[in-house]
């Protein structure tokens, strides 16, 4: 009598293994990780890949959870999404927000897909049941999938770490995520209504149609909100440049008046010399004799914009107590315009003044200009002593923490001086060494470029 041998009971494929979802959860947090400034170091990645362990754990155990806890166990798998994301970068909470929703509904989606097309094959081509075979869906899907969104996000978004999120955004990201979830859901809760289905692969292609219309959401949003920060950044930029271009102006018409004053006073040295005789007092009109040819020697760089510039920025700094020495030929910088001399210049002078007079000590305020030209570049070179640690202010660049009173302006004069290297395909450079802060830029001269005496005013004169 031969023994019988039980049924095998039949799997039950209608919803996706919890781990699955853990696997394409730490992917899309990756990808974001990636795409933002992260912080230093290497412990970063053993503090996400231990949040990710918890994940596996945690999506493991609360696998076909009642409902009653199911809406919790969401909250928790997007809280640890958000913990990856915080221990490996630093952004602000309603950034943190925001990329974790997207990172969340890219898991989503990723998931959902691969556990389709797995069952697609299963019930529809025959393809024997072999856990090799699903790894393999697995590494493929998930490869294609992340890689066709790091691809996206690469050529038509902008460096995240440049965006700003506020409280709106985020909300806005989340009421998007939350009716996402609810619609590639419905099938699960309610599943006589127009917008669910009983059928299993009804369900898939109703849950994955959904969260690919989620994300697209997700990332046509984002597009929207990088187009209006670009345009208020551009708005931001070209007040910066009209202010830059004012104060010259301002500056320009001061040092003409202080020249004419010192001229006036040329003159009565002269007849004072002519009417006393005492050695003393001769010799004190000697002396400020030099003082004026001194002055009048300095910051005569050959071109008008530059030496108006680089004598106002000097007036400032023996207010403030800071020697600034200047190395420059301002015929260097003929091929640019006034606008975009006072954008480069002030604002670089602007920064290192800001930075330098934050040192305690008076005696170590100093602050180095070169301006020259360098082969077929002009190179514009500002070194600056400073007090305190450099801070990020967008990736890549490190700056002394600001003491404007408006925090949000702090960034804008460097990027002002990077749109305009950009312009004239130059670049920029800073970095902090030995305690000083160096800003270097360099930018091509072009070949057609001449010095030409009357091309500046006539540039100014079209501008006034």
């Amino acid at each position: 009598m031969s023994a019988v041998i039980p049924p095998i009971p039949a799997l039950d494929l209608s919803e996706t293994p919890g781990i699955y979802y853990s696997i394409a959860y730490g992917l899309g947090a990756l990808l974001f990780i990636r795409m933002n400034r992260r912080r230093p170091g290497w412990r970063k990645y053993l503090y996400f890949f231990l949040l990710w362990a918890v994940q596996f754990l945690f999506m493991a155990f609360t696998y076909r959870i009642g409902q009653k806890l199911f809406m919790l166990c969401v909250l928790v798998q997007i809280l640890l999404i958000m913990a990856m994301i915080a221990v490996c970068c630093d952004l602000p909470r309603w950034s943190l927000l925001y990329f974790t929703l997207r990172a969340y509904m890219a898991g989503e989606f990723a998931a959902s897909l691969e556990w389709q097309l797995f069952y697609y094959a299963l019930t529809r081509l025959h393809v024997p049941l072999r856990m090799w075979i699903n790894l393999l869906l697995l590494v493929v899907v998930h490869s294609c999938v992340f890689s066709a969104y790091w691809l996206l996000e690469r050529r038509y978004s902008r460096s995240n770490s440049t965006l700003t999120v506020t409280k709106r955004d985020a909300l806005i990201v989340l009421v998007i995520t939350a009716v996402t979830y609810a619609l590639s859901n419905v099938s699960y809760v309610l599943q006589n209504t127009p917008f669910s289905s009983h059928l299993t692969m009804e369900i898939f292609t109703i849950r994955t149609l959904a969260d690919l219309g989620g994300i697209a959401i997700l990332f046509a949003y984002h597009m929207v909100l990088q187009e209006t920060q670009s345009r208020n950044e551009k708005d931001q930029l070209e007040k910066v440049l009209q202010q830059q271009y004012m104060q010259y102006r301002i500056s320009r018409d001061t040092i003409d008046l202080i020249n004419r004053k010192y001229h006036d006073l040329k003159h009565q040295i002269a007849y004072l010399r002519g009417e006393i005789s005492d050695k003393e007092k001769q010799s004190m009109l000697d002396e400020m004799e030099g003082d004026i040819r001194t002055y009048e020697s300095q910051n005569r760089t050959g071109n008008k914009v530059v030496d108006t510039i680089l004598t106002a920025q000097n007036m400032r700094c023996q207010k403030e107590k800071i020697r600034m020495t200047v190395m420059a030929d301002g015929h260097a910088m003929d091929f640019l315009s006034p606008v975009e001399i006072c954008s480069l210049l002030g604002n670089a002078l602007d920064n290192a003044i800001e930075a330098a007079q934050q040192v305690p000590d008076p005696e170590e305020r100093a602050i180095r200009v070169v301006i020259e030209r360098r082969r077929a570049f002009l190179r514009i070179c500002v070194e600056n002593r400073f007090a305190g640690e450099l801070k990020a202010v967008r990736q890549g660049e490190f700056f002394p923490e600001t003491t404007k009173e408006d925090h949000t302006l702090h960034g804008f004069g460097m990027l002002s001086m990077q749109s305009i290297a950009h312009v004239h395909d130059g670049s920029i450079h800073a970095e902090g060494r030995d305690g000083w802060f160096v800003l270097q830029i360099l930018i091509p001269i072009p070949a057609e470029s001449v010095s030409d005496a009357g091309k500046l005013s006539k540039e100014e004169t079209a501008l006034e």
